[in-house]
């Protein structure tokens, strides 16, 4: 919350300390409409016999905030509260100034998690733009923040690849990352069908593990490959990651972290494969009997990885929800490894599906990669506004694919449905753009260099909508602790389309009283903040002109 909020908060639960009752004081919005905020704790001690002292004491404590100029209070002890517009005018700016933490943590996002030799598919679009909007709310109230893509860039499909390219004779130096990800496909297929191959994939496979050079140079070049691809992808979606590492890069740290593990008898041998001790259902397994790796293992070598060379108090991993026994098993793990008590948490997700609600195919299909849905929704924008610059396009391309991904609670599966998407009257990533050039265009128009904001004058709109704007604050925080961008996104409709009715209501050009003018500007300018600072928690970047 902004520190306003909080400091009342804070004498709230003093309040309520001075009647040896720990309470948790909550503001949350008001469902009567006439009314901004509201507060529950009361309620619940409305039979004590205390109750009247402690609520005249909390509605003095929130008379001499002077953040509100209404308090209504019903019998049993809800207190609905209306902000005070004049009082909060010169308080709230909803700059980064305004959010700034006192308590400030260093936070690893794993999220990404591409494999080299595949494309980028749609499946692959939520945990980016939740990973990413994540990562910027939480840097935009202070803490310090790390991307990590952690790149599936080990193991056995990657033994499979060269396999394949050893069969076909096909030279590494002449490969294309296009080729790569028609091979990737073929090379899993041949491996399931095909003995001889099996036995030379698992073969070559153990040659990596023992780095055998030759091996490693074509793995090398195959990761070299698909990395320049995937970075060409990722820029064109406005993805940016701080480290590109992946299993490899903690390959040599798991003999030693099994070992130990043997040592302190945290693992024991199960018909050679290495399984937890730990008392669980199901077992935790730690390698196969045939002494090859799974995720868990290079997960939990990432862990010891991260401790030594970058160090965090927490880790969020966004990972689709099919995945929450392997992340349960994760930490429950280094808890009973002793590996670290720092915080690790899986930020799941539901799954994105075609507008019918089925899983997103090609036609002859296969999964649909990325780049395919965002050419699709990119000639839809070009169709419907032929006079827009690529620039643009491409930014409201980005606004779709973003802002239609983030609207959903990320725990929900959701359909995705272009036409509805890119609706420039619906609750879409069109319609918040819209809103944004308005708003500029509207400042571009009138002349204000010398006009000087002294005194609010509003009616209902445009009340209603400062009271929106000055609420930022409660819906960051939603975000922020829930770990949950549609909070945010809602909001961010919510603000555009009162910035619409405000607009629409009076026209600017007709105003000629000063103070009237100032006051239409300066709710214009902290709309435009606002809602500049919310897109870019979301990942969103405005466009200058539809």
């Amino acid at each position: 919350m902004n520190n306003i909020f909080n400091n009342l908060i804070d004498s709230l639960s003093q309040e309520f300390k001075n009647f040896n009752l720990d309470e948790d004081i909550q503001l949350s919005i008001s469902k009567l409409d006439e009314y901004d905020l509201q507060i529950n704790n009361l309620v619940k001690y409305n039979k004590s016999n205390f109750f009247k002292e402690l609520q005249k004491n909390t509605i003095n404590a929130i008379n001499d905030s002077n953040i509100f100029q209404t308090v209504n209070i019903s019998d049993i002890g809800f207190l609905n509260l209306e902000l005070n517009h004049e009082y909060l005018l010169d308080k709230i700016t909803n700059t980064q100034d305004d959010f700034r933490t006192n308590k400030r943590y260093k936070i690893i996002f794993d999220y990404g998690g591409p494999n080299i030799g595949k494309p980028l598919h749609v499946g692959h679009m939520r945990t980016l733009n939740i990973g990413r909007s994540l990562y910027n709310i939480n840097s935009f109230i202070g803490n310090e923040v790390i991307s990590d893509i952690h790149l599936g860039d080990w193991g056995m499909p990657i033994a499979q690849i060269i396999t394949f390219l050893e069969k076909e004779s096909i030279n590494i130096k002449s490969l294309e990352s296009y080729q790569l990800e028609i091979i990737y496909p073929k090379a899993s297929e041949e491996y399931k069908i095909n003995d001889e191959f099996k036995t030379r994939a698992l073969e070559i496979n153990k040659l990596l593990n023992s780095n055998d050079e030759d091996l490693l140079k074509i793995w090398k070049s195959i990761k070299n490959i698909s990395i320049k691809s995937l970075k060409e992808n990722f820029k064109l979606l406005n993805h940016y990651f701080d480290y590109w590492l992946g299993e490899s890069d903690v390959n040599e740290l798991i003999p030693s972290m099994i070992d130990n593990l043997l040592n302190n008898k945290k693992i024991i041998n199960d018909n050679g494969a290495l399984i937890s001790s730990e008392d669980t259902d199901p077992k935790i397994l730690i390698t196969k009997s045939d002494g090859s790796y799974l995720y868990i293992t290079t997960d939990l070598a990432t862990i010891l990885y991260r401790q030594k060379n970058i160090g965090y108090d927490k880790a969020f991993y966004i990972v689709d929800n099919r995945q929450s026994l392997h992340f349960k098993q994760l930490f429950d793990s280094i808890k009973y490894f002793d590996f670290n008590n720092f915080y690790h948490e899986h930020i799941a997700y539901g799954t994105l599906n075609d507008s019918e609600g089925n899983p997103f195919k090609t036609r002859d299909g296969g999964t649909k990669p990325l780049s395919e849905l965002f050419e699709e929704t990119y000639d839809f924008i070009k169709n419907i506004n032929k006079s827009l610059d690529k620039s643009s396009i491409l930014q409201l391309t980005n606004s779709v694919l973003t802002y239609s991904d983030l609207i959903t609670n990320r725990k929900t599966d959701y359909k995705f449905d272009l036409e509805k998407f890119t609706n420039v009257n619906g609750k879409t990533g069109i319609y918040i753009q819209y809103s944004q050039v308005r708003a500029k265009k509207l400042l571009e128009n009138v002349s204000n260099e010398n006009i000087e904001f002294t005194k609010l004058i509003a009616n209902d709109i445009d009340r209603k909508l400062l009271s929106k704007l000055y609420l930022f604050c409660y819906f960051l925080e939603q975000s922020y602790l829930l770990n949950e961008p549609h909070h945010l996104a809602n909001y961010l409709y919510e603000i555009s389309n009162l910035f619409n009715q405000f607009y629409e209501n009076e026209k600017l050009s007709e105003i000629t009283n000063t103070n009237h003018l100032s006051s239409k500007l300066f709710i214009t300018k902290l709309f435009l903040t606002t809602s500049n600072n919310v897109m870019s928690c979301l990942g969103i970047t405005p466009v200058n002109k539809m």
